[in-house]
């Protein structure tokens, strides 16, 4: 296994490792209040949610397509998508790996479509004329933008070829 090979298995590893807090672990909160005369600042609704508590909730309100969708494209995609890749480490055959590792490059796009919505989200939040509403980052964001990171980092740095 060459240098590169070697590099890509321990980032594999490193980015599974910032994969799990970043599906467990609080990602966004989200408070709505109102500030009334005389009683003054009110909170309407309070919440701090993870990944999986996120396609939890989704799944328990009915809204199970939504809830399936983050749970394609923030689980079983960053999963696959580590396998593929361990796959391509340890296959024998050149064109096997080959095939694999652009399947890997047609997936790893989605990871960071979890990042970006939520990024588009907190922009509009943040940006939003409503004092009533904030809305704040937590540490399960930036270890999902880790792995997504460190993931693509793996398969760009990985020789397909030995």
């Amino acid at each position: 296994m060459s240098i590169r090979n070697i590099i890509a298995l321990i980032l594999i590893l490193l980015s599974l490792v910032f994969l799990y807090p970043g599906l467990t672990m609080p990602m966004i909160s989200l408070k709505i209040g109102a500030t009334i005369p005389i009683l003054g600042e009110m909170v309407v609704h309070e919440t701090t949610q993870s990944i999986l508590n996120t396609i939890q909730t989704l799944h328990e309100n009915n809204n199970s397509l939504v809830a399936g969708l983050i749970l394609l494209f923030s689980v079983i995609v960053p999963i696959l998508k580590a396998v593929i890749l361990l796959l391509v480490l340890f296959a024998k055959k050149i064109g096997m790996r080959s095939k694999l590792h652009k399947f890997v490059a047609v997936i790893s796009k989605w990871s960071m479509a979890d990042v970006f919505v939520v990024g588009v989200l907190l922009a509009a939040l943040a940006t939003s004329s409503e004092d009533a509403i904030e809305a704040n980052l937590h540490e399960g964001f930036y270890y999902f933008l880790a792995y997504c990171l460190i993931s693509i980092l793996a398969s760009q740095i990985m020789e397909v070829v030995d």
